[in-house]
């Protein structure tokens, strides 16, 4: 699987992939001002406690892109299909307040 996707390029594809889990790493507050329908919210430095199933890949999305990098480095690491979807700054769809 790629490592990087454009966000709108990863939900079509997340979209397309069974069991797939659309994750949020941004803090608990900005994932509150906005965020992408269905997802879910770890933020970046509680990932070490995630205990989701390993089988579900993993799209992962922060602000910019950035954080989302680096946590999907870290989920492939620990024994997930992690890829980066980017930031929600370059979206254009609805985010659910």
């Amino acid at each position: 699987m790629n490592e990087e996707l454009l966000i709108e390029q990863g939900l079509e594809e997340m979209k397309k992939t069974g069991n797939a889990v659309l994750l949020d790493v941004r803090s608990i507050e900005e994932y509150q001002e906005g965020h992408l329908e269905g997802s879910l919210n770890i933020p970046i430095n509680r990932l070490p406690t995630i205990s989701l199933p390993k089988e579900n890949p993993i799209f992962v999305y922060c602000l910019s892109g950035a954080r989302s990098k680096r946590a999907a480095t870290f989920l492939n690491k620990i024994g997930y299909t992690a890829v980066n979807i980017g930031g929600i700054v370059g979206y254009n769809g609805k985010l659910v307040v």
